[in-house]
């Protein structure tokens, strides 16, 4: 009679824990400065290469909101150019913009996202009306989100400056066509732009009966960061302003799009507006936007504020912001991202004027930086209490 056979040694297994949800992120204009910056500063600050600097969402006060972290992101977008995102990465690397050897250690990360970008549109001789255009996009936001099980996809428009729809157009503007698709794709949708996107009139049934929190409008990153500051004091200190006048210089694509006068009045409405609303009234002067090529990403901004003091007494004060824009925008990107998907898993809806703090021309709310924190503050509060 043969001995029973020894059985097999088990191994110990360890109790799996459920996998992070992850969180999409659809940037408009995939292939920009900005949205290149984005995906390889979240790729860095994830992978422990560099802190993150300028992410207002990873400072102590968010800790226990239940924003998605940033390992847990995952990237596409529509872009009309073909340039490789670790391509443009590169360039902005030998332009000072990117840390020298970070899109080469980020390479995988890079062409991961780069994969995931589809086609923009309408391009020349595109013969497709707006709702073919708008349910192609549509379908590309719920591909990418079927492909990679994503618990969301928040929609981010970073695109290039467009002009203001005209009364007499009869097609909507590209930005309104990609907001409309993250409408039809149920996705929280934000506007870093100033370009019409939500704003268009004949999209403001579809948006109220979604039921999807979005958010906009003009990312404000450097002059108007500083006018949400300068103005309330002089305000406050009960300090007339007399004349405000202001000066960019900038090259790179936003410089070479904002040389379109029409573009330009676009962008410098929201920086006008932050000065009425807190002042009261528009005060003189006008902000210029110069294209200097020759000046890459980097941009400066000079403002020429008069001002009266006691008995009249007349003053001026002088401020240069030296900076890089798509540097100063891709954190900012990424707060909101986090924020809007956050408030969407909460259950939240509509316009989301708790993010004025990040806008020139945000959803109602003060134009004073220091009440708009306030607000955010309370936002991420109230949105960790769902947790």
């Amino acid at each position: 009679m043969s001995a029973e056979p020894t059985p097999a040694p088990t191994t110990p297994t360890t109790p799996t824990t459920p996998a992070e949800p992850r969180t999409g992120i659809w940037l408009i204009g995939a292939r920009g400065s900005v949205a290149t910056t984005t995906v390889t500063g979240a790729a860095a600050v994830a992978a422990g290469l560099h802190p993150a600097t300028g992410m207002v969402t990873e400072t102590p006060a968010f800790a226990d909101a239940g924003l998605p972290p940033l390992s847990a992101l995952v990237f596409g977008g529509h872009d009309t150019t073909a340039c490789p995102l670790p391509k443009r990465a590169e360039q902005l690397a030998a332009a000072g913009v990117l840390p020298h050897g970070l899109p080469s250690a980020l390479a995988a990360e890079l062409t991961a996202a780069d994969a995931e970008i589809r086609p923009g549109g309408p391009g020349p001789g595109d013969t497709r009306g707006d709702e073919e255009l708008i349910a192609a996009f549509a379908a590309d936001l719920t591909g990418f989100r079927a492909r990679h099980d994503l618990a969301r996809v928040v929609v981010v428009n970073v695109a290039s400056t467009e002009p203001a729809p005209g009364g007499d157009d009869t097609r909507l503007p590209a930005s309104s066509l990609y907001a409309a698709a993250a409408l039809a794709a149920g996705c929280p949708y934000v506007n870093f732009t100033p370009s019409t996107g939500l704003h268009h009139p004949a999209l403001a049934a579809s948006a109220a009966a979604s039921a999807l929190p979005y958010a906009g409008r003009d990312g404000k990153t450097g002059q108007t960061l500083l006018r949400s500051v300068l103005a309330p004091m002089f305000h406050q200190r009960a300090l007339a302003v007399r004349a405000w006048s202001g000066s960019n210089l900038l090259g790179g694509g936003d410089g070479a799009a904002l040389a379109d006068p029409a573009a330009a009045a676009a962008k410098n409405a929201g920086k006008e507006r932050v000065l009425a609303d807190t002042l009261g009234t528009a005060p003189e002067g006008e902000v210029h936007i110069d294209d200097v090529p020759a000046m890459g990403d980097f941009k400066t901004a000079w403002d020429h504020i008069a001002f009266d003091g006691f008995l009249g007494t007349r003053m001026i004060l002088q401020t240069i912001w030296q900076g890089v824009d798509s540097s100063l925008a891709a954190p900012l990107v990424l707060d909101l991202a986090r924020l809007l998907a956050r408030a969407h898993e909460t259950g939240l809806t509509g316009p989301r004027p708790e993010l004025g703090f990040f806008f020139k021309d945000p959803d109602g709310g003060s134009s004073s930086l220091a009440e708009q924190y306030t607000a955010l503050l309370a936002f991420a509060g109230r949105l960790g209490e769902t947790r």
